[in-house]
């Protein structure tokens, strides 16, 4: 008996397994949810430089700069920038609470006076929200005055304020492991208006860490500002 193609699908329909049965379901809850979602608006400062030097030494791995926009990220609707309200502390004992909040006023401008200095070498920023988020973007300005790539740049997320246990890293492109936190397979880049955007995936986490060792410019390492959109 040849059977219609409506036929067909109401029988393989009751002849399979419910568990198999239910997975185009799943996938249309998916796709509910993934409805909800908005692109991230970022307020953005003017750029400060056009194109890059031609003297510049860089590695195999630095991402070309780009000229065009960067595609918008799409996260759920209704995230804040929970960072302002956070509790900063680093790893250069130099920096202040006043220095440090310059990294979450809101003001990315590429002015000397926007930027914080922190020690040569690996250092990090750290950031306390008080009690786990659901963290979804980052985006980190270092300082993008001039033409210039940052050197492991590492993003851990931790519910331990040592980082000596539950530690996930959702960024490093630290490729030789120089600064002792693993191998990172994240490319180097330059640093521009537009900071770097870095998905975080929804992970939850009281504590962010952020590391750098200094730059193509200088061993010093800068900030500008630092947003992170979660709930």
């Amino acid at each position: 008996m040849k059977l219609s193609n409506k036929q067909l699908r109401r029988w393989l329909a009751l002849s399979l397994p419910i568990n198999l049965v239910a997975g185009p379901l799943v996938s249309l809850s998916q796709a509910a949810d993934a409805g909800d979602q908005v692109p991230l608006v970022l307020k953005l400062p003017p750029p400060a430089f056009k194109g890059t030097p031609k003297d510049l030494q860089l590695s195999s791995y630095v991402e070309p700069l780009s000229d065009k926009p960067r595609p918008p990220m799409m996260v759920p609707n209704g995230l804040k920038n929970i960072a302002k309200d956070s509790k900063l502390s680093s790893s250069d004992k130099n920096a202040t609470a006043s220095t440090l909040e310059k990294i979450i006023d809101g003001d990315k401008e590429a002015s000397d006076q926007s930027i914080i200095f922190l020690r040569k070498g690996p250092q990090w920023v750290q950031m306390d929200f008080g009690a786990p988020k659901e963290l979804f973007a980052i985006v980190i300005w270092h300082a993008h005055n001039t033409a210039k790539v940052y050197h492991d740049v590492i993003v851990q997320l931790s519910d331990d304020p040592d980082f000596l246990k539950d530690v996930r890293t959702i960024f490093n492109n630290d490729q030789d492991n120089s600064s002792g936190l693993g191998v990172g397979t994240d490319r180097e880049y330059f640093e521009t208006f537009e900071g770097k955007l870095i998905n975080a995936k929804g992970e939850k986490a009281r504590f962010i860490r952020f590391y750098c060792k200094g730059s193509t410019e200088s061993a010093l390492n800068e900030y500008t500002e630092i947003e992170v959109y979660g709930r």
